[in-house]
């Protein structure tokens, strides 16, 4: 899978995913109030207002970008409406040919991992038939429990030509307090990385792994340590734009080859038209901002 989004990042020279984190205070006050009509002032109507509000974000997009990334919190907050209002959001991008990272951070063990391994990227038998569940490309996944948590992923992985973007250094503020606490005079995060490192040899794509790391765009200098310590390892970076990422500090996340890093931007582009930059568009016109937004955010890497 790594393969396939590495080849639309190239053919679009744009290595960068859009978040579809949409919560309802980004969401125009005209999809609001059409949505809340057709289907209440409810938690139906608010997920439809959401997957509008998706619908036209990639609509003005999909055409420069290479991948998106829903927050599946940002629909399960709205119930099982929300969860179907994801699902659509899923199909919808895949309609229009993009890649889908489900930003699900699932960690657990066992059997229970298996299950969120093919609810997510996987497929399960029910008598002689085969179905998807939510039928994302990439899920996050959450480390802490270890090899247990990992594998059932790398084997969906392998049998469905998947892929994962495992939690390495997060952009939070207080990710140190966990993160940075030195094990044998190293940072856990370098570990983990190393980690990382490991499980991705059990799943090659040519040069890079279906097993990737996510590591913040606030901290570059660790990115750049990061990026040593997992040469064949792509990293998903989060944080640009509104947490204070900017394109100048990318640089260490990409290789020589000038892959291997995604950058995401979720608020920065899908709530663009409430920044001041963007502000002439207005919000009848919120998605063509959107699109502006993507233009200067890869225009802003490829200077960096």
């Amino acid at each position: 899978m790594i393969s396939k989004l590495i080849e639309k990042i190239v053919k679009k020279n744009a290595p960068i995913v859009v978040g579809l984190d949409p919560m309802l205070d980004y969401v125009p006050e005209f999809i609001l109030s059409e949505a809340f009509e057709k289907c209440g002032a409810n938690m139906e109507g608010a997920s439809e207002a959401i997957w509008q509000f998706n619908k036209k974000i990639i609509d003005a997009t999909y055409d420069l970008i290479p991948a998106v990334k829903p927050q599946i919190a940002m629909y399960e907050q709205f119930g099982v409406s929300g969860v179907s209002a994801f699902k659509k959001t899923v199909d919808y991008a895949h309609e229009k040919g993009l890649i889908v990272i489900g930003d699900v951070k699932r960690g657990d063990i066992g059997s229970t991992s298996k299950a969120y391994a093919c609810g997510h990227l996987g497929n399960i038998k029910i008598k002689e038939n085969i179905f998807s569940g939510f039928d994302e490309d990439f899920a996050t996944v959450n480390p802490y429990l270890g090899t247990d948590g990992i594998k059932p992923f790398i084997d969906v992985c392998n049998e469905c030509d998947k892929g994962i973007f495992v939690l390495v250094k997060t952009s939070n503020p207080s990710s140190g307090e966990f993160q940075d606490r030195l094990i044998d005079g190293k940072p856990l995060y370098e570990i983990v990385a190393e980690k990382v490192n490991e499980w991705g040899s059990e799943s090659m794509d040519g040069d890079y792994s279906n097993v990737g790391c996510v590591v913040g765009a606030t901290y570059p200098e660790m990115g750049k340590k990061l990026r040593e310590l997992m040469p064949n390892i792509y990293i998903l970076v989060p944080g640009y734009g509104a947490q204070g990422g900017k394109g100048s500090d990318m640089k260490n996340y990409f290789n020589s080859d000038g892959l291997g890093a995604v950058v995401n931007s979720s608020r920065g582009i899908i709530a663009a038209y409430k920044q001041e930059k963007y502000a002439s568009y207005g919000e009848d016109h919120f998605e063509e901002a959107s699109r502006q937004a993507v233009i200067d955010m890869i225009e802003d890497i490829d200077k960096g």
